[in-house]
């Protein structure tokens, strides 16, 4: 295995040194975009769409990012990989902030940037002479024939990232490692896939991750199953009954970091009168893990094995 991937990245590399050729096309939840050259002033939405960027070194080419210090902490040293480059609006970008950065580019997606029926949208954007790539794991909100999350989602973003920034031999390297290292993941040995539940906020009803969400790909990718996988959305609220009805056996905290963090999140399913008897709760069996970690990035590998890791010594 390992000799193969030495193999693999060695072409990569020496792919990598050849010149990429423009014009690109690339799809975009259906849509075709098509650059001549790449982009020189691309602004970047959102914690993991920004990582995705830094970690191909597209610093240069970057005019402005968004959505960054509203609502969560960064990882440490993301403000430092970002340089000078500054955040247009702290939460969701307007019409306005993004024609004043004066773009050529725009990766968002909808629910991450963009919202359906708004005023931010890629049709919008077009009039203006601004190619927008969506973030494939929100395209069902667009389209609900899409299939469920995969890491192909991750995958294939990454890929077309580079390749819109002439670096597709770059990305294509990134992900042969990041496959290679999904194939090492633990998983548990024999028996059903262990029921698990990602809990990111609220109190009357959870908000949690549905079939078209990314965790659902990376609870299967550990040997897992999300119990709301038959739920058709992406990031949705459900119910307290429908969640303790489906007892999970291991949690995935989201945390924010803020507020107490996940701790409190525990604290609050260790008091609910009907979490505090499932399984999961009982044997105080969960991850923690950030916004970034849980959203399409690169922040995903880790995520999946420290996943794997607080799985081991959950018994199903």
């Amino acid at each position: 295995m390992k000799q193969l991937f030495a193999l693999l990245l060695g072409l990569a590399m020496f792919a990598a040194a050849q010149a990429q050729t423009f014009p690109v096309t690339v799809d975009s939840c259906g849509a075709k975009l098509t650059f001549a050259a790449p982009p020189k002033r691309a602004l970047i939405h959102d914690l993991n769409m920004t990582e995705m960027a830094l970690s191909l070194g597209l610093q240069k080419q970057m005019v402005g990012v968004s959505g960054i210090t509203g609502w969560y902490k960064s990882r440490p040293g993301l403000r430092q990989a970002l340089g000078s480059i500054p955040e247009i609006a702290a939460k969701q970008p307007s019409l306005e902030n993004v024609l004043a950065a004066n773009p050529d580019f725009f990766f968002a997606g909808w629910n991450y940037g963009m919202s359906v029926g708004g005023d931010l949208t890629p049709a919008i954007l077009q009039r203006y002479g601004i190619p927008t790539l969506v973030l494939s794991e929100s395209c069902n909100h667009v389209d609900k024939s899409r299939p469920r999350a995969s890491l192909e989602l991750l995958y294939g973003d990454y890929i077309k990232l580079g390749t819109i920034f002439g670096k597709e031999a770059q990305a294509r390297a990134q992900v042969a490692e990041w496959k290679a290292r999904v194939a090492r993941l633990a998983k548990p040995a024999g028996g059903p896939a262990l029921r698990m539940f990602l809990y990111d906020s609220g109190e009357d009803k959870p908000l949690t991750a549905g079939k078209f969400a990314m965790p659902t790909a990376m609870m299967e990718a550990v040997g897992g199953r999300n119990i709301m996988d038959d739920v058709d959305s992406s990031w949705t609220s459900v119910s307290w009954e429908a969640v303790a009805a489906r007892n999970p056996q291991f949690l995935v905290l989201l945390d924010y970091q803020n507020d107490g963090g996940a701790a409190r999140l525990m604290q609050f399913l260790r008091q609910h009168p009907l979490m505090q008897h499932t399984d999961a709760v009982r044997n105080s069996r969960y991850v923690a893990l950030r916004y970034e970690e849980l959203t399409p990035g690169p922040a995903n590998i880790e995520a999946m094995e420290k996943m794997a890791a607080a799985m081991a010594g959950a018994k199903p």
